[in-house]
C-alpha cells in the first residue's frame, strides 16, 4: 500500500498560489501564511500559533529568525529557531504596515476578523486555494514538504547536512525527515551517469 502524502509544488505552482492569494480579501496576511509554509516549513498548527513576539526582537523590530517555542510546535521538542527567508521577511514587513492595529506581541500573525485562526482554519484556507487553482493532491502540508525537499537538495551547497534539515523541520528522527523529501528523477539520472 502506498503512503498518501501531500504533493510538493513546483516553483511555478508556488508562484501561481502567491499570485492567487494576492487577489483575496486579505492579500498581505494570506501571502505571509503561504510563505510561512513554503519558506519556513511550518505546519498548519504552527502557523496558527505564531505570534508577533516570535518574529520580532526585544525592541519590536522584525528579527532575522522565527523563534518557535515547543508550546506552538508539534510535540515536546518541536520548538526550533528558523532563519528568516528574505521573501518572508519582506512579506511580514508589508503585513505590519497593512495592519498596524494588530501588532501587539501576543497577537497572532494569521489573524481573522474574530482573532486568530485555528489549525483547522489554516488547513481549510489551503484546501480552498488549491481547489480554486485545480491543484490535486495538494494540502496544507504541501508547503512543508516542498520546503523540506528544497532544503535537502540545497543543504550540501550551504555546507550543511540532512541533520540541519531535520532540525529546521523540527523532527526528532531523521527517518521522519527523509519521508518528507521528494525524489528527483533528473538528479538520479545525473548521478548514475556520473558513476
Amino acid at each position: 500500500m502506498l503512503n498518501k502524502q501531500a504533493k510538493t509544488l513546483t516553483p511555478k505552482q508556488t508562484q501561481r498560489l502567491l499570485d492567487h492569494v494576492s487577489h483575496t480579501r486579505y492579500p498581505d496576511r494570506n501571502r505571509v501564511i503561504v510563505l510561512l509554509s513554503f519558506k519556513a516549513g511550518l505546519r498548519a498548527v504552527e502557523i496558527a500559533g505564531l505570534r508577533w513576539s516570535m518574529v520580532t526582537d526585544a525592541s519590536g523590530e522584525l528579527a532575522d529568525h522565527i523563534a518557535l517555542p515547543n508550546r506552538v510546535a508539534k510535540g515536546k521538542s518541536g520548538g526550533r529557531t528558523i532563519p528568516m527567508n528574505a521573501e518572508l521577511h519582506a512579506a511580514l514587513l508589508a503585513l505590519r504596515e497593512a495592519v498596524p492595529d494588530k501588532l501587539r506581541a501576543d497577537w497572532p500573525i494569521a489573524y481573522s476578523e474574530r482573532g486568530g485562526y485555528s489549525a483547522a482554519s489554516i488547513v481549510n484556507l489551503f484546501d480552498r486555494w488549491y481547489r480554486e487553482l485545480g491543484f490535486q493532491g495538494a494540502s496544507s502540508h504541501s508547503g512543508r514538504r516542498t520546503f523540506i525537499t528544497a532544503a535537502a537538495k540545497k543543504i550540501v551547497e550551504a555546507g550543511g547536512s540532512l541533520r540541519d534539515v531535520q532540525q529546521l523541520a523540527g523532527h526528532q528522527n531523521l527517518t521522519v525527515t527523509s519521508r518528507y523529501i521528494e525524489g528527483d528523477a533528473a538528479a538520479k539520472r545525473k548521478v548514475v551517469d556520473l558513476i
